[in-house]
């Protein structure tokens, strides 16, 4: 009995041992988590760009029907890359095709899908943003996605739109690390809602202004419609925010690279009614909000913006016409504001949102610090709220 008693007695002990180290462990972890807030977006720390309302989530999303997935590639510590998805609608693209258009503000890039597109006006698959020397294997497993979709059984020909940056800094990018597989679930990961912004997807292994770039997102609204943006940064130039010329004061010992060169893929959404010819020149207008944040569109520099309407009247095939209403084009002014303003904030949102990372070879690229940040705009007086 008495020996009994001992052993319940130590199995006891020992049970209140590991509870107390479970909620230790559990303790340190929270403690940690809360020592690592999240990083904020622009609006968040008192950055508004322009003056039009931003839609519900800020976000590309907020274009009715209009989704984004990512697949983040980070293996060892040379694999930081990954894969993005936009999705135009939630249907099946190839049997109902959505009118676009695609402006090189800077073609030196690796974009596939561009000759047709410029052609029909008109686009056929989800758009695949990765890295430079994986464009050719998602445009295969983008291929295999949609000729394996339902409906789509006899198709014989597919026109995938697949852009890139190069994060081969970061990135072993020579590994091709992006499969056919990875490119199926950033397209059934991809949702409405909040979009994942920073060091996520194609924008895993990405550098903008000498800091951690990726994947940003903004959105506005104009009258009845909604524009909205994603980029994947990876370029530099002089980084400016609201006016307030951060690059120059930032020190240098504060920056992580001299950053001249890079690319710039800028996707535009909206759900006003409007053909190819006037998504080009909406998608020109990109190209302000970007020059707004310090590019200068270099050399190296492979700027592209594709442009596309989610208008229902408007969509290709499955037995609409496309011979319904349109925006005029003296109703065009107010978009075009609209895309410069989103263009520009998502850029940031870009930057605000990354963490550093690690990568190939140990190198570092760090995240701007975002204090600093607002020290100095608070000094050009472009915060608009106390924070």
């Amino acid at each position: 009995m008495k020996s009994t008693i001992s052993m319940e007695a130590g199995l006891l002990s020992v049970f209140l041992v590991l509870i107390l180290a479970f909620s230790a462990a559990a303790q340190q972890k929270t403690q940690a988590k809360a020592g690592e807030p999240d990083r904020p977006r622009a609006r968040r720390i008192g950055i508004v760009v322009g003056t039009l309302p931003t839609g519900k989530n800020n976000a590309i999303t907020d274009v009715e029907g209009v989704k984004v997935g990512h697949v983040t590639l980070i293996e060892g510590s040379d694999v930081r890359t990954g894969a993005t998805a936009i999705l135009p609608h939630e249907g099946n693209i190839f049997q109902e095709k959505v009118p676009a258009a695609i402006y090189l503000g800077n073609a030196f890039g690796k974009l596939i899908g561009y000759t047709q597109v410029a052609e029909l006006g008109e686009i056929e698959t989800p758009i695949m943003l990765t890295n430079t020397l994986n464009v050719g294997l998602v445009a295969d497993g983008l291929v295999e996605y949609m000729i394996n979709l339902p409906g789509n059984e006899g198709v014989r020909s597919i026109n995938p739109v697949v852009g890139e940056t190069n994060d081969g800094g970061l990135n072993d990018i020579r590994g091709r690390h992006v499969r056919q597989k990875h490119v199926k679930q950033a397209i059934e990961n991809a949702a409405a809602g909040p979009v994942a912004e920073g060091a996520v997807g194609a924008g895993t292994g990405t550098s903008c202004f000498g800091f951690k770039g990726g994947i940003g997102t903004s959105s506005r609204l104009v009258s009845d419609y909604t524009v909205g943006v994603l980029v994947q940064t990876n370029y530099g130039g002089s980084l400016t925010i609201n006016g307030a010329p951060v690059g120059r004061e930032l020190r240098s010992s504060e920056l992580s690279e001299d950053h001249e060169s890079g690319s710039c893929m800028i996707v535009v959404a909206t759900d006003a009614p409007i053909l190819s010819r006037n998504l080009e020149r909406l998608a020109k207008r990109a190209m302000l909000g970007l020059a707004r944040t310090g590019s200068y569109s270099g050399n190296g520099s492979g700027d592209y913006v594709i442009a596309f309407s989610t208008a229902k009247e408007l969509r290709i095939g499955g037995g609409r016409k496309t011979s319904a209403r349109q925006l005029s084009n003296g109703q065009m002014s107010s978009l075009f504001r609209a895309v410069v303003e989103a263009t520009e904030e998502a850029v940031y949102n870009s930057m605000f949102k990354a963490d550093s990372v690690t990568g190939r070879g140990g190198r570092t690229v760090r995240a701007i610090p975002i204090d600093r940040v607002v020290e100095i705009c608070r000094k050009y007086n472009v915060i608009t709220k106390d924070i």
